[in-house]
């Protein structure tokens, strides 16, 4: 039986390794709805996947940050998501939704995150400035660098789902 202080503490052990950068078994983003496998992500799953890093002008800050993690695009490539030549017809009015822990929603067409169709760089970041993302924006955050407003730039990225509506 774990005393209330233990527990505690190993709580803040483990949340200190993940804002320390150090990889942990506990999912953190989970990519479900309209695919054919569906992904539940942990630290280390996500950087074992190909990194992409983009400098950027956060147009809100108004200063430049760099930032690395794995283009989103990948990430749907790999749950199964409809891409390239299988977006036609019906498909077309595909959607997906990125949510923050705190609830904040946003939507992207499917085919605005497909190279096949435009040069996406939508990013699930991890770090910043060569540093694991800090509390107030992670562990993970969704960066779309070619918009002019940030309204999109999801923070504390959970989930994302795709939806297809019915035909």
């Amino acid at each position: 039986m774990w005393c209330r202080v233990c527990r505690i503490g190993l709580l803040m052990l483990l949340y200190a390794a993940q804002l320390s950068g150090q990889t942990s078994p506990v999912p953190l983003l989970k990519i479900a709805g309209a695919v054919s496998a569906p992904l539940t992500l942990t630290m280390s799953e996500l950087k074992s996947l190909p990194r992409t890093t983009l400098r950027v002008r956060n147009p809100h800050e108004k200063k430049e940050e760099t930032y690395e993690g794995v283009r989103l695009e990948v990430l749907l490539e790999k749950a199964g998501a409809p891409h390239g030549e299988q977006l036609r017809g019906g498909l077309m009015t595909s959607y997906v939704i990125a949510e923050a822990e705190d609830g904040y929603r946003v939507v992207f067409a499917l085919a605005e995150l497909d190279s096949g169709f435009v040069d996406s760089e939508v990013l699930v970041a991890d770090t910043m400035d060569g540093a694991p993302l800090g509390a107030k924006l992670g562990p993970l955050r969704l960066v779309a660098p070619h918009e002019k407003r940030p309204a999109r730039w999801v923070r504390m990225l959970k989930s994302i789902t795709v939806v297809t509506p019915a035909q």
